[in-house]
């Protein structure tokens, strides 16, 4: 059940932050800013949150199917998102991986750790494939900005995602896994 929310959180954050930079982010670019804090960081902290609760060749596959899917739904949902659900693909498939990296090199420390030193990987690959993908007007402190974002919102989902079912706070979870 926890794995269902999980994957119904993570499309649901890509189908807002792609919706909301179709609709706004040619006029608007400092939208993105908001959807990095809000939806990108969301799904950064919830892509460590399934990679513990999927094993082997199992974790690529899915996470591989479930950003494919974020942009195909996208684009079913919204013809006019074509570019940004394809920006969106590349990136998050970068992203993810940056973010698996660091996530697995640092398997000996708690979640909140892994999970934040990860985010830092995946927002800056992040911010750096999407925004010259995108279409959207941007320049250096944009993309700066962006990533900080999206480290900021990281922190606040991982607060959110690691808060234990028994009503316990991040710091009682040490050195467990999450789930």
């Amino acid at each position: 059940m926890k794995q269902l929310w999980l994957v119904a959180v993570y499309l649901s954050a890509i189908l807002a932050a792609n919706w909301t930079l179709t609709e706004y982010g040619r006029e608007h670019p400092e939208i993105a800013l908001y959807n990095a804090f809000l939806w990108i960081g969301l799904d950064l902290t919830t892509r460590d949150s399934l990679d513990d609760l999927w094993r082997g060749r199992q974790r690529i596959r899915n996470m591989a199917l479930l950003i494919a899917t974020g942009s195909a739904l996208s684009y079913a949902l919204n013809r006019d998102s074509a570019r940004i659900a394809l920006a969106s693909m590349i990136a998050f498939g970068a992203a993810a991986t940056a973010d698996a990296l660091v996530y697995h090199f640092l398997r000996d420390r708690t979640w909140y750790e892994r999970a934040n030193q990860s985010n830092i990987a995946g927002a800056g690959v992040d911010s750096l494939a999407f925004l010259p993908l995108s279409g959207i007007p941007w320049t250096w402190p944009l993309l700066f900005s962006l990533f900080c974002a999206k480290v900021a919102g990281g922190v606040v989902w991982s607060f959110v995602l690691a808060k234990g079912a028994d009503g316990r706070a991040w710091l009682g979870r040490s050195r467990e896994r999450f789930g």
